[in-house]
């Protein structure tokens, strides 16, 4: 069996009890990155063993964790932070097992783009997940193509892309397009910021230094 456990996204309190058990109960724990993982899984006394399964070794891990999970271990899989398999090679896995008829669990938890969408008071009955946007071969392709899209956007994004992205998306959605950010969600620093596409790319082009990861919401074409 493939469980799919969510851990936080930055306060460590924001997991739940049955992800706990699941990560305790695991014959092995797939993590993106083992280092980040330990210091949630010290935290809550969990001496399951792991393995790593990032982008860099899913297509030669993947098959090993098939494997294993044919050969009846029970893999609980998870990311540096959320969901796994948003914006990670969780998918693959998750792909191979339900190719191989192998049994996959999810669980619900924490992931970034929920907080930030409904606490940016931007539409949220039918919105579109985009997560990073292609950072150069297809880029202007989808912008021109997200700018027509008359649901509330949501995107990925990273502090060093966060003013030159702000900046392609008024080059091509206008600089009046309402606008909202959530960056670094749960943490110590947390900051909620709206407006629109101008005023957040001048608030961060004021700073000296760009810092956080970013969840950024932005209205639809209307």
């Amino acid at each position: 069996m493939l469980y799919l456990v969510p851990t936080p996204i930055g306060n460590l309190e924001d997991i739940t009890y049955r992800a706990v058990r699941t990560l305790k109960e695991a014959d092995w724990i797939a993590c993106e990155d083992t280092r980040t993982s330990g210091v949630l899984l010290q935290h809550y006394d969990i001496d399951t063993p792991t393995t790593s399964y990032h982008d860099h070794n899913a297509r030669e891990k993947t098959p090993q964790l098939v494997a294993r999970l044919r050969a009846g271990h029970t893999i609980a899989l998870i990311t540096d932070a959320g969901t796994p398999g948003i914006s990670d090679p969780g998918f693959y896995l998750v792909r191979a097992c339900r190719e191989a008829g192998l049994d996959v669990t999810p669980l619900p938890g924490a992931t970034a783009f929920v907080p930030a969408l409904v606490a940016s008071g931007l539409p949220t009955d039918r919105f579109v997940f985009e997560g990073f946007l292609p950072r150069k071969k297809g880029r202007q392709t989808r912008l021109k193509t997200l700018a027509r899209e008359p649901r509330t956007l949501v995107l990925y994004e990273s502090p060093y892309r966060m003013v030159k992205t702000l900046d392609d998306l008024m080059a091509h959605f206008g600089s009046d397009r309402q606008a909202s950010f959530g960056r670094e969600l749960t943490k110590a620093y947390e900051e909620m910021r709206h407006g629109t596409l101008q005023e957040l790319r001048s608030y961060l082009a004021a700073q000296s230094k760009v810092r956080g990861e970013f969840v950024l919401v932005v209205h639809g074409d209307s």
